[in-house]
């Protein structure tokens, strides 16, 4: 299927995406949209409704090709409206608890909006905007609306989250509107998937995994956690419109933002493809206690094949942990009729040597690699840092400074929702 829109008709059911491409962003006296030039208004930090677990919020702008890093990433979002003040996105944080997935979408394809700073539980994420570990983390190819925040004195550290996250959201929404009144890029109509698949396509589901995990490394779905609840089935078209947002900041190269939630990758490759139909996307929860996990692979799987999925795509967020959770479920699909392929990151040592998986499949045996968790990783020093002047992680070594991390520290670069340059080749002789 198509996503990029073959007629200008309004679809009956289904989601149009009015895309608007942003080429360049500024801090300027008003927030405006024009040609591809996004400005934000320098003043709107403090036109955000105040909250008392800040005490400050700072704007700066950074795009790619820049000499400059960004220390503490927490969650990035693509800005998205449906109307003035964002008209139902992001469901129970902006707009209302209630479905969304249709009608029209403005979004502005090229720009995010990312806090960076410190968070407890949050380990620190690196993007570098330049240079040669720049293309493993998909905010390093966006205009980026950085919020660095400070916490007001003896602020629960729980309400300052909350308020960061609420400031992202509406910042995202902001900056979307400033494209109501402009002619879209492109126009991009994602019909229902529901019925069935047309053409004899293959029917395909993505069953995504969300960590749910307490404060700090969890995820919401219609602004709640799904930690206590059972696998459910959404419309792939209600990402596009912010269903779920990222509360989760552990393991940052494997960290699933809101922006990456939005843009799915997995679920994008499946639309594009004329021999597959997208039939469904499957939400489940990533519990700790090993018989929990097996209820919810078992439920997963026998909704997949209620749904009659002829397959079934299988992501993560987290660890090893979470390798369970994608390898119980591959089992339980396989023993259900469903062919299941899993996307995991591997934590094989610096050399690559050691045991790939945490917890491997015993059955199924369709897996991808997005790269090793434990490879080491060099990074030229740069001209500015934002959101931390320092890296923790590094004994608070200037966060300009050349550095040496894992890619386990590089924001998304492992990403189990299927973001990832890495290619196989034949070994060299």
């Amino acid at each position: 299927m198509n996503e990029r829109s073959k007629s200008g008709a309004e679809p009956e059911t289904g989601l149009r995406r009015l895309v608007h491409d942003v080429s360049e962003l500024a801090l300027g006296d008003r927030t405006s949209f024009s040609q591809g030039r996004l400005t934000v208004s320098r003043s709107l930090a403090s036109e955000l409704p105040s909250d008392p677990a800040l005490a400050e919020i700072r704007l700066a702008c950074v795009s790619p090709g820049e000499s400059a890093r960004i220390v503490g990433a927490l969650d990035a979002v693509q800005p998205c409206t449906k109307g003035p003040g964002g008209g139902g996105v992001f469901p129970g944080f902006v707009g209302p608890a209630l479905p969304v997935g249709r009608g029209e979408t403005h979004i502005l394809r090229g720009a995010a909006v990312l806090a960076a700073g410190y968070l407890p539980r949050a380990q620190e994420a690196v993007i570098d905007m330049s240079g040669p570990v720049a293309p493993l983390s998909p905010l390093a190819g966006t205009h980026n609306l950085v919020l660095e925040f400070e916490r007001a004195p003896d602020a629960p550290w729980e309400d300052v989250e909350a308020a960061v996250r609420r400031a992202v959201l509406r910042v995202a929404v902001h900056m979307a509107d400033a494209a109501l009144e402009s002619e879209p890029d492109a126009v991009e109509e994602l019909p229902d998937a529901a019925g069935p698949a047309p053409d004899g396509r293959a029917r395909v589901g993505v069953v995504t995994n969300l960590q749910t995990q307490g404060k700090f490394k969890d995820v919401y779905v219609y602004g709640r956690s799904l930690s206590t609840g059972l696998p459910t089935v959404i419309s792939p078209n209600e990402l596009d419109d912010g269903a779920l947002v990222s509360g989760q900041y552990g393991h940052p190269a494997l960290k699933n933002p809101t922006f990456l939630h939005q843009t799915h990758p997995v679920v994008a490759a499946v639309r594009a493809c004329d021999e597959l139909w997208l039939t469904a996307l499957v939400l489940c929860p990533e519990p700790v206690e090993q018989g929990a996990k097996e209820l919810i692979s078992a439920h997963a799987a026998r909704l997949c094949a209620s749904l009659g999925l002829d397959a079934a795509i299988v992501t993560k967020e987290g660890g090893g942990n979470a390798d369970a959770d994608v390898s119980l479920k591959m089992d339980r699909l396989e023993d259900e009729g469903v062919t299941a392929v899993g996307i995991f990151a591997e934590m094989a040592g610096r050399d690559g040597t050691g045991p790939s998986l945490v917890v491997p499949p015993s059955r199924a045996t369709a897996m991808v690699s997005v790269g090793n968790y434990d490879e080491r990783l060099s990074l030229p020093e740069c001209e500015r840092a934002l959101g931390r002047e320092q890296v923790a992680l590094l004994d608070d070594c200037p966060a300009t400074d050349a550095l040496e991390l894992p890619a386990a520290a590089i924001y998304c670069a492992l990403n189990p929702l299927g973001w990832g340059r890495l290619t196989c080749s034949e070994a060299a002789a």
